[in-house]
């Protein structure tokens, strides 16, 4: 399968925190989820991504072609949406229309007026007068209304309501069902996740846990939740990490059915993303 992104061993040093070998690859036509907590290094492995972090070392490619050295040819056909990103407050959606029709040879000046019409955003207000949640709808409509390849999407759905994500995560994915089009995107929010991302990388500390297909995280990873009794006679290369709680042990494993044959063990429970995220941060090893 041809891979839309490839990061390798990507490695970025500040004062207080360091990128340690991040490698992942994005095929084409996927959705990769991109989970960790605050501070793990997501925005600063996606500014990397986007050649806005500099001076960090290892190789990145998008559509096979150097991050660095083709920043212009890659530009074109890259949809970006930042946590921190922003638009001058005076301007109106009509000046980011005249605006971008400027900047981007396929930029749709259709398509961005019916996503307004679409999302109720009045194309002659300034963007001063816009809740939080608007703001955010009109980062991604523009995002969309040149059509990329790529989308790089840092907490898109931020501050939307429940109605306002679901009609932004079904936008995405009738992206990618159209020429091959793939998404990067961090969210806090992984039950959205869950339900779109092909595959989910999480990172900790500035280093990749785990890099898998959706499918396989949800159907192999399990929670064991037993007494301390039961705890001790499974074996530590058995389980990934484990908790103890006021009256019981969480035990976070890889191969539920492996587990269940090795040890007789009749109930595992299906695991989430916010369980993956909790039991690999606070877990013991």
């Amino acid at each position: 399968m041809e891979n839309i992104l490839e990061v390798k061993n990507l490695c970025k040093k500040y004062d207080n925190f360091a990128l340690k070998n991040i490698t992942f690859h994005l095929p084409k036509g996927m959705i990769m989820g991109f989970i960790g907590e605050n501070g793990a290094g997501k925005t600063t492995t996606i500014k990397a991504i986007l050649d806005i972090v500099k001076s960090y070392s290892g190789e990145i490619h998008i559509f096979g072609l150097d991050n660095r050295k083709d920043e212009r040819k890659i530009k074109e056909d890259i949809g970006v949406v930042l946590d921190d990103m922003f638009f001058p407050e005076i301007l109106t959606p009509n000046d980011i229309n005249h605006t971008m029709k400027g900047i981007y040879k396929n930029w749709d000046t259709k398509m961005f007026y019916d996503y307004l019409k679409e999302f109720s955003l009045l194309p002659n207000k300034q963007i001063k007068t816009f809740s939080k949640g608007m703001r955010k709808k009109l980062e991604i409509i523009t995002a969309l209304s040149h059509h990329p390849k790529l989308l790089i999407l840092d907490e898109p759905t931020s501050g939307l309501d429940p109605v306002a994500r679901a009609e932004v995560i079904q936008i995405f994915q009738s992206f990618i069902e159209k020429d091959d089009c793939s998404i990067l995107l961090s969210s806090h929010i992984t039950t959205d996740l869950e339900h779109i991302a092909d595959y989910i990388t999480f990172i900790n500390h500035g280093e990749i846990v785990l890099s898998k297909t959706t499918n396989a995280l949800l159907d192999q990873y399990g929670i064991v939740k037993c007494t301390e009794k039961e705890f001790k006679e499974i074996d530590k290369k058995d389980y990934i990490k484990y908790r103890k709680t006021k009256y019981e042990y969480e035990v976070l494993v890889e191969n539920k059915k492996n587990l269940k044959e090795k040890y007789d063990i009749a109930v595992i429970d299906k695991i989430t993303l916010d369980d993956l995220m909790v039991l690999m941060i606070k877990g013991e090893e």
